[in-house]
């Protein structure tokens, strides 16, 4: 009979993942994204394309709702489809945050030429 200590610890991390509207319109772009998402080590447990109304977008974001960009940000979420990922794996939050890069794609382009954000993302705000 094995040991429940040899179950300890091999538990893989989940985190979310949302690919943007002016990200999820591109075939291409998702598919180059999704490959540096495996490549990382990460594994792609559910995947759904969607678009969000508005309400969603609210509420998803509502942590942003006093600030002066939050009107824009849900236009802009609720402009056309996303792409909603679950990902799994060993320390999946941190390779994730590690992917993406800084939350400022021109931050991304000088600290993390190679991040997610650096390579695919748009300025810090876009108002469809």
């Amino acid at each position: 009979m094995q040991s429940l200590c040899k179950l300890r610890g091999g538990a893989a991390e989940r985190t979310f993942a949302m690919l943007k509207p002016d990200v999820a319109g591109d075939a291409g772009t998702v598919a180059a994204i999704k490959e540096r998402i495996e490549g990382a080590g990460l594994t792609i447990e559910r995947e759904e394309r969607c678009k969000l109304s508005r309400r969603d977008c609210e509420i998803f974001y509502a942590e942003h709702a006093e600030r002066a960009f939050f009107g824009g940000l849900v236009s802009f979420m609720s402009s056309g489809p996303v792409v909603k990922l679950e990902l799994s794996g060993k320390d999946a939050i941190k390779r994730w945050r590690a992917l993406i890069g800084p939350t400022s794609s021109e931050k991304a382009r000088v600290e993390a030429p190679s991040s997610l954000r650096a390579l695919y993302g748009t300025d810090n705000q876009r108002i469809a």
